[in-house]
């Protein structure tokens, strides 16, 4: 028999967004937070750079929301871009009473702001160069201390309930989660009057990310699979500078590094950047990664170099304490000399389609942060944006939840059926299918790609979706499966979205068309059927 917990929120995810919803409704509901890992795991923890808002005088609004556009090539909604902007300095205020310490200029009561690459003028509030670590820490505690918080850490979301699932008439709902206990391998349900998935993105579909291991498309699938839109789902952006190291994996090496003078070379000691676009480094990241992936197979050459050394050692130190201490522990000193890296899988453009509210096509159900496609990003995000997109729309959210609350009648939701499922005694299966998917997704529908790639990569994916589907259907679930099979939906709606877009924009660069069209849509799929 399921064990069963009543909230009145779910929520999946503890990273920036997730949490912003829970502290903004905790006051008069009881809040659940699942989550896969330990509740401080999640994109948010390794977010470097900052978050992108409109603080100063010599900034405008307007020109915080054309660097947006260009940055996402025309294709992000005007409208919703309006919208994040013109929220942006509230949503610092949010942050700073929260307690999040931001740095400031010296001993001063001003916030120091830095650059990035696509934005015009400085309006980058961090904490050092480890922002989302400081946000994450500030918002867990708060939540924490909470007494209508409660956290579920080590809950792998299986499936989202709803009454049309359920058989029972009237509107479609979202009426609550089954969810995978690590502990001991039970499945629970979590039911609540309204859930929300802060899943994060799905980078972990390609075979090198930034991203921790958590982000593997589970609130996109999901949401997928219970009948949401999905929009943009070509768009993946690449960070361009991750430490090339064996064994440091894919360590992210923030945006704010280029900002802030650091320049890109080759084995040579040339910079390259100048070939590319007139910005150089400071050009958005879209651009730089192509360059970079340009130049690696033009040369043969593993990685390019990213050199800051021609900076005061002090002002590195003092601005990316993090970087400089993480490098320095796999033997590259960045104020002596220049570093290794590579592009890596960094972000999710698109996802689950969502209003200003954050609602999608079902009831009750809810999408924020990197699983929502807000149209904020178009092709393209704009860095620091992501952090900012998280508390804007949580904080709406909550309202639209707050505005919304009606009495609605009990359910009861039936307990996961194991009956007919076995152990599993073919788990190289898994093994063998995670490594083939993330590998193909590398190769076939990466930083550039071609007709032929996609077309093989959809051949592939087909017969991976049905024998994972087959693994589904006949052993009991496990967290690699769960993922895995996720993973194998996100794939498929990336490598459907990149097939349907006949042009090159922004993160979709194809060499069959490498023409941008004089006006575009977003790619918007729709689901057949829930299933």
């Amino acid at each position: 028999m399921s064990r069963q917990y009543q909230h009145d929120i779910v929520i999946i995810g503890a990273g920036a967004a997730g949490l912003t919803l829970a502290l903004e409704l905790a006051d008069q509901y009881r809040v659940a937070i699942l989550t896969k890992a330990d509740i401080r795991e999640g994109s948010t923890l390794y977010a470097q750079g900052g978050v992108a808002a409109v603080l100063s005088d010599k900034d405008t609004i307007d020109s915080h929301i054309n660097d947006t556009i260009d940055a996402g090539v025309e294709l992000g909604d005007p409208e919703a871009i309006r919208f994040t902007v013109e929220h942006s300095k509230a949503s610092i205020d949010w942050l700073i009473d929260q307690g999040v310490p931001f740095t400031r200029y010296g001993e001063s009561d001003e916030y120091h702001l830095t650059k990035e690459g696509g934005h015009s003028h400085r309006r980058i509030i961090h904490s050092a160069d480890a922002t989302g670590l400081a946000i994450s820490k500030t918002l867990i505690k708060n939540a924490s201390n909470h007494p209508n918080i409660e956290f579920f850490p080590d809950r792998v979301a299986v499936d989202i309930i709803t009454t049309q699932k359920l058989g029972l008439p009237g509107p479609n709902r979202a009426v609550g989660v089954y969810a995978l206990n690590l502990d001991d391998d039970t499945i629970e349900v979590f039911q609540g009057q309204f859930i929300s998935l802060a899943c994060g993105g799905s980078s972990k579909v390609y075979l090198y990310t930034s991203n921790p291991d958590t982000a593997s498309g589970d609130g996109i699938a999901m949401a997928w699979r219970a009948g949401c839109r999905v929009a943009n789902m070509e768009f993946n952006q690449f960070h361009p500078t991750c430490l090339y190291d064996a064994k440091a994996k894919t360590f992210l090496i923030s945006e704010a590094v280029r900002g802030e003078g650091g320049k890109l070379l080759l084995p040579d000691g040339s910079r390259f950047m100048s070939k590319f676009d007139p910005r150089a480094e400071l050009a958005p990241r879209d651009i730089v990664a192509r360059a970079i992936d340009h130049e690696m197979k033009r040369l043969g050459i593993p990685h390019v170099l990213l050199d800051i050394s021609h900076k005061d050692q002090d002002f590195i130190k003092e601005h990316f304490p993090t970087i400089y201490k993480h490098c320095l522990e796999y033997g590259h000193d960045m104020t002596k000399g220049p570093i290794p890296v590579v592009p890596a899988a960094h972000y999710t453009c698109g996802g689950v389609v969502v209003d200003r509210n954050s609602a999608t096509d079902i009831n009750n159900l809810y999408a924020i942060g990197e699983t929502a496609y807000t149209g904020l990003h178009g092709a393209n995000r704009l860095a620091s944006n992501s952090l900012l997109e998280c508390i804007v729309f949580a904080r709406s959210a909550a309202s639209h939840i707050a505005a919304h609350t009606t009495p609605l009648p009990s359910i009861v939701i039936p307990d996961w059926d194991e009956s007919q499922v076995t152990n599993s005694d073919e788990d190289v299966v898994i093994t063998h299918n995670w490594q083939e998917l993330r590998r193909f997704m590398w190769d076939y529908v990466g930083i550039v790609r071609t007709n032929k790639r996609l077309l093989r990569a959809k051949h592939r994916v087909d017969l991976l979706r049905s024998e994972i589907q087959e693994f589904y259907a006949n052993y009991k679930v496990s967290n690699d499966l769960l993922e895995l099979r996720n993973l194998a939906v996100v794939a498929d709606l990336i490598i459907q979205s990149a097939m349907s877009r006949k042009e090159s924009r922004g993160l979709h660069f194809t060499l069959d068309y490498p023409d941008k069209m004089s006006h575009s849509e977003p790619t918007i799929l729709t689901p057949k059927q829930p299933y």
